[in-house]
């Protein structure tokens, strides 16, 4: 009976598989532990939804995740960067990983991120049915990685690390996950970023890919990640 009890008392945190993204990896290597380099935000492991975000500045790092407190670390073009869940969690919600940048004007510690956003990865499915959380390729996966473009100008960037889960967004509930790391990336590149946006103002509630359902998808159903085109690298 006590064995049932406890089943029960757990069952709702197994399926609310909520996440944090907020472990620095470079190259493969742990660098600093939990929000070393990552702007810490107010809403913990908990999702953000798009009647939150859509209209807010919010939607740029996560609810109380302000500018003036975290350190920021040195990289390099053509480094391997790793985006990694707190307490070696992993991704249980079907939907896209994405990666954008923002050039600081100044010092990235005190940037608000109030200038533009670059989308530098991205990744949706690695099937043909979106039904299937299996086939997302960010599913059962610790992280988001992006490899740092060479030709990517030198300077500080305040960088968003985005995951979407899509298993509520039917009902206009689609959970975003944001976390902000602060790097200074040494380059000799010399690539102009766009096509650029703004948070807010970069993505709808009703953009295809937010309020998408993935219950009525079928194999060959396509799915469209929000935001810009991916910059190109050049």
């Amino acid at each position: 009976m006590k064995s049932f009890a406890l089943l029960t008392l757990l069952a709702p945190l197994a399926v609310d598989a909520h996440y944090i993204f907020n472990r620095l990896i470079v190259n493969g290597a742990n660098i600093g532990g939990e929000y070393a380099y990552t702007r810490k935000n107010s809403n913990t492991y908990m999702p953000s939804f798009p009647s939150e975000l859509m209209n807010s500045n919010d939607l740029r790092c996560n609810k109380g995740a302000k500018a003036g407190s975290t350190a920021t670390y040195n990289v390099k073009a053509g480094d391997k960067i790793g985006f990694k869940i707190f307490n070696n969690e992993f991704v249980e919600h079907p939907g896209p990983g994405m990666v954008y940048i923002s050039k600081a004007p100044a010092g990235v510690k005190d940037y608000d991120g109030s200038g533009d956003w670059v989308k530098v990865m991205e990744t949706g499915l690695c099937g043909t049915n979106p039904s299937v959380d299996g086939q997302w390729c960010t599913w059962q996966k610790d992280r988001l990685e992006w490899t740092i473009q060479k030709n990517i100008p030198a300077g500080e960037y305040l960088v968003r690390v985005e995951h979407i889960g899509l298993h509520q967004a039917q009902d206009g509930k689609a959970q975003f996950y944001i976390e902000c790391y602060q790097l200074n990336i040494e380059s000799s590149g010399t690539g102009t970023l766009g096509p650029a946006v703004k948070f807010p103002g970069a993505y709808k509630a009703s953009d295809p890919g937010i309020a998408f359902n993935k219950w009525n998808a079928k194999a060959g159903t396509p799915y469209t990640i929000p935001g810009p085109k991916l910059w190109d690298g050049n």
